[in-house]
Order: structure tokens, then sequence, then C-alpha cells
């Protein structure tokens, strides 16, 4: 009976060891939320003191403190850490502020986040500045890009679409007003169709008028032509469309030229020099135009091509200059765009101010995102497995970069979402001529209730 009892206790053991590490490969919000987040807080809290010490990140005392220590106590004076701020854990990680000792600054601790992410057990460590003197430290509990779920509460808004997730567990949002213009890289299966969906779907359900212009003959906007105020499918419509979208923002321009040139009593709030400063009554809806492929407007093979292919780039490089002001924003996506694509690629580059970079094929690719605002996310790209499809690297030109991931969502849930949202398109007079044609959805009729029989005699 004893060696039965000893038996079970043992297989109980092993049992509840499996599960754990089953929980932790296969479900590993729920292992952080039982065993990770508990393991993780009692490191922290044991080891907080001397885990700083060892990392740089603690100072002398002051000279009160230093007396009172040897006046009440009569032990050594210590090193004094940052000072730490409540524990908060979120279901992903844990959150902590630290206000900075004398001396110190937040460079100083984002050096040691490698140590702190070995010496508490956790995935990552990031640091945030809040304020002067105080940092926070977002531990990451595992790898949340791996199996990507979008945070609950979504800071979103006007021409603000929560696109993807970053690898410190917030979401990252594609904010227009504030990055305008933006360029998306990837090579094959790299995901990037997938950012472009999750993007093209978050502004269909807003009152914005999208422009698509896909030189693959359509195939990847196709599906969202019940919401596309106006579709190019291969450069000859493009070169039409495109002076369009020029004379478009040219006669906002007047509008807002007319809107400034009231009486000089007007408050100044009432003057603009945007759509936004705009009664709402009389701001035209924004345009947001989504290039695919955008190598395909600059190869030419004759002449002829090449005049318009110069005119095409001068109107792209016009609406990346001008266009912000009057609501016209760029989504520029293709596997390499540099010098060698032709006159006008540099410089229409050198206007995307937003870069996201999916796996591409060569180091070049990835330099042409990232090399001219963020030289060390240029390694970052390159180490982008293919078993990943959707983790991209994004940058800014204020230097800062982070990986993200976008979520998966199918190309029929796309579409279900644009044909649900058709209504909200504007009308927008000067693209109504380029407007897609949208087939009717077949409807599936029932069959008879009950089979015709002949009538007998």
């Amino acid at each position: 009976m004893t060696d039965l009892v000893t038996w079970a206790e043992l297989g109980g053991s092993l049992a509840a060891i499996g599960g754990v590490a089953y929980s932790r490969h296969a479900h590993p919000a729920a292992y952080w939320s039982t065993v990770g987040l508990p393991l993780s807080v009692a490191r922290l809290l044991a080891s907080y003191s001397s885990t700083m010490d060892a990392c740089g990140l603690t100072v002398e005392p002051s000279r009160w403190r230093a007396l009172a220590v040897r006046a009440t106590t009569r032990r050594e004076v210590r090193p004094v850490p940052p000072r730490r701020g409540v524990i908060r854990p979120t279901t992903t990680g844990l959150r902590m502020r630290l206000r900075l000792a004398p001396g110190q600054e937040p460079a100083d601790v984002a050096a040691s986040a490698e140590r702190l992410r070995h010496a508490w057990g956790v995935h990552a460590v990031h640091v945030r500045d809040i304020k002067p003197g105080v940092v926070e430290l977002r531990l990451v509990g595992f790898d949340v890009l791996r199996k990507v779920r979008m945070p609950r509460r979504l800071d979103d808004g006007p021409l603000r679409i929560p696109v993807a997730l970053r690898e410190d567990a917030t979401a990252f949002v594609r904010d227009y007003r504030a990055v305008p213009h933006e360029l998306v890289l990837g090579a094959t299966l790299s995901g990037k169709s997938m950012y472009l969906r999750n993007l093209l779907t978050g502004l269909a359900a807003q009152p914005v008028a999208l422009v698509g212009i896909d030189c693959k003959r359509g195939v990847e906007l196709a599906p969202f032509v019940p919401r596309l105020s106006a579709l190019a499918t291969d450069p000859d419509q493009a070169a039409e469309l495109l002076p369009a979208l020029v004379k478009e923002m040219e006669d906002r321009y007047d509008l807002i030229k007319t809107r400034q040139g009231i009486a000089p009593g007007t408050p100044e709030e009432l003057i603009t020099s945007d759509i936004w400063g705009l009664p709402e009554d009389e701001r035209p809806a924004p345009i947001v135009l989504f290039i695919d492929e955008v190598a395909e407007l600059f190869l030419v093979a004759t002449r002829k091509e090449e005049e318009r292919r110069d005119e095409m780039v001068t109107q792209l490089i016009r609406l990346a200059q001008l266009g912000r002001a009057a609501g016209i924003y760029l989504e520029v996506c293709g596997q390499r765009f540099g010098a060698e694509l032709g006159k006008g690629a540099t410089m229409l580059r050198a206007q995307l101010t937003g870069r996201v970079c999916h796996r591409v094929n060569d180091e070049a690719s990835a330099k042409m995102a990232l090399g001219d605002i963020a030289p060390e996310a240029v390694l970052a790209a390159c180490a982008i497995a293919a078993e990943l499809p959707g983790l991209a690297v994004v940058g800014d030109t204020s230097g800062g970069w982070s990986r993200i991931r976008t979520p998966h969502l199918s190309l029929a849930d796309a579409a279900a979402i644009c044909r649900a949202t058709a209504h909200l398109a504007p009308d927008v007079p000067a693209l109504e001529p380029f407007r897609p044609y949208v087939p009717p959805v077949p409807v599936e009729t029932p069959g008879p209730v009950a089979t015709a029989r002949p009538v007998t005699e």
C-alpha cells in the first residue's frame, strides 16, 4: 500500500511538471498568469538592490543619509539604488516606475535591460522615459509576437489605426496626422499584404476616401473594391488618376486660402493652414492613397513610357510634399525602393516619414527602408525569419525603432468588412470617374418547398 501511495505521489508530481511545461509552450499567457508572474515578482523583490548594484545603477548616498545610517544602525553605508515604485502586473508582464538617482539618465537603465531580463527571469525588459528623473520598466513575461493578440484597450481615433502589436505588448498605431506618409517594404510572403489588409480595413470604418493603385492587375486590392473610391490597375490608369489627385489637392489649397482671406478682426482659432482647421461642414474628406508594388510605376521599356514615368513620379513627389495639409496621405508598398528604380525614387523615399520593413531578401533592401533613419535597425530587419510572416521592424525619422507583428486577418473577413462599410465612402467628385465596378453579390434562392405533381383526372 505504501508503494502505491509513493508511486501515485510521484506520478502526480510528474504530471504537474509536465502540465506546467506544456502550458508554458502552448499557452504562455496562462502560464505567465499562474506561474511566471509570482516567480518573477519574488525574484524582483528579493534581488532588487543587489541586481541594481551589479548593473552599476547605484550611487553613493547623500551625506545626511550616510550620517543617519551610521547613527541609527552603526552598519556600513551601502550604495543607493533607484527608488522603486509600485509593481503593476499585467496579462503580459509587469510595469514598474523608477525614480533615478542624481547623476543617472534613462540611457543608463536601457543599457542594463538585458542584464535585468536575465536576473528577473522575463522575456524582455523595455525602458520608457516618463518625465525628467522617472522611467518606466516594462517587463514582458513571454514572446508576445509568436501569437499576436491585440490589447483590449486600443488608442484609436480619426485616422488612428491600431494595426499591429509591438514587442513590448503595446499596440502600434498608424497615425496619419502625425506621420502622414509611409513606406512599407517586404519580400514575397513576408506579411506585407497582411499589414496592408489590416490597415485598409481599419480605415474602412472611418469616413475616409480610399484610393488604390495596384499594378498587378488589381489582384491585391480587388477584394476591397466596395469600399474604394478609386482604383487603377495598370500604369496607364495610374497616369490618369495621379493628375486628378494633384488637381484635387490644388482645389483644397484654394479652399484653405479662401478661408484665410477673412476679415482682419477674425480670432486666430478660425485661421487655418490645413483642412483640419476648417469648419466641419466645409472640411473635405481625407484621402489615403495605397500604392502596391510601387516599382511597377518606375519600370519602363520605351521612350514614351519613360516620359509617362517621369510625369507620375513628379506627381507623387508633389503629393508627398504638399498633400498633408490637403488631407491626402500616401501608403507606398513594394519589395525594393532605391535609386536603381530611376530618377526621383530617392527623392520620393525621403518624403515618406514612416518606415516598415518586413523580411527582405538582402541587406541592401533593409538599408533602403531603415538605413537613413535608424541604422541599427537594419540588422534587426535582416534577422527576421521566414517562419514568422507579419513580423517587421518599424522606424521613424526620430531614430527610434521597434519590432511589430500584424495579427492574422483572412481575406474573406477583410472583404466582408469592406462590403459592410461601403456606405461610409465619402463623395469626392474628382474621383468619381475612377470608381471601380462593384459586382453584385449573388443571392442564393431557396429551392421549392414541395415538388410539383401533375393534376390527375
